[in-house]
C-alpha cells in the first residue's frame, strides 16, 4: 500500500506557521522536533495535519534566497492546496473569526461550496463543502 504522507510549505518562521495551522485551521501539531539540515545546521522537523487524516504537512522554514522567493507562491498564484470540511459555513466563520484571509465570498460550484483564502506563507488554498441543500 502507498500514500501521500506529507507535502511541504515553506515559511518564514516555525512558531508562525504552527500558530496559524493549529489556531485558525484547527489542524493538529504531531511533531516539533530537533533535526538538522544535510550541511549540518539546526533545524525543526515540524508536521501538521487536520484532525483524523493520516497525510499532513512539513512545515519547512524557507533556506537561502531561492526558497525564500518562492515562500507563498509555491504554485505560481494558483489555489495549490484543498481543503475539505464537512460542515462549510462552521468552519468558514471559525476562520474568519481567527483573522484568516478570504479572497472572496464562498459561492456553490457543481462539486460543492467554495472559498479561496491564504494561508499564514501567502499560498491560495480553497476551503471546500459539500453542496449547499436546495
Amino acid at each position: 500500500m502507498a500514500f501521500l504522507q506529507l507535502t511541504a510549505i515553506l515559511v518564514e518562521d516555525y512558531d508562525d506557521a504552527i500558530a496559524f495551522f493549529t489556531q485558525a485551521l484547527g489542524f493538529e501539531l504531531v511533531e516539533d522536533s530537533p533535526a538538522r539540515t544535510n550541511d549540518g545546521r539546526p533545524k525543526r522537523w515540524v508536521v501538521v495535519r487536520p484532525p483524523g487524516a493520516e497525510t499532513g504537512i512539513l512545515l519547512a522554514r524557507a533556506d537561502g534566497e531561492p526558497q525564500s522567493a518562492a515562500i507563498g507562491d509555491q504554485h505560481a498564484g494558483r489555489v495549490g492546496f484543498f481543503l475539505r470540511v464537512d460542515d462549510f459555513d462552521a468552519c468558514y466563520q471559525r476562520m474568519k473569526a481567527a483573522g484568516v484571509e478570504f479572497l472572496a465570498e464562498p459561492r456553490s460550484e457543481p462539486y460543492g461550496r467554495v472559498v479561496v483564502f491564504r494561508d499564514v506563507a501567502g499560498n491560495r488554498w480553497d476551503l471546500l463543502g459539500p453542496a449547499a441543500s436546495s
